[in-house]
């Protein structure tokens, strides 16, 4: 099936009713704002931030070279990132 068609508010409307257009967007309907009948903006729920629940969440996932701390790496990145003369 398609997609449901979004809400469609008028610029004096989305105004009066901004409280409840973030309502909805909250729960995942799209606004669309108008003026004078014609669309000029779309209100879109903004994706979820990935949630961590504690240290080490990522323990396992990602892996490390046995140099990723020697002097010689971060003078390598000290060069291409430090202060130039």
């Amino acid at each position: 099936m398609g997609e449901q068609a979004a809400v469609q508010y008028n610029i004096h409307e989305a105004k009066t009713q901004l409280s409840r257009i973030i309502e909805r967007v909250e729960r995942g309907e799209q606004v669309v704002i108008s003026r004078a009948g014609v669309p000029v903006a779309k209100v879109v729920p903004l994706p979820a931030n990935a949630r961590r629940r504690q240290r080490g969440s990522l323990a396992g996932r990602i892996e490390l070279a046995d140099d990723w701390d020697s002097d010689e790496v971060n003078d390598a990145i000290g060069a291409d990132f430090g202060p130039r003369p």
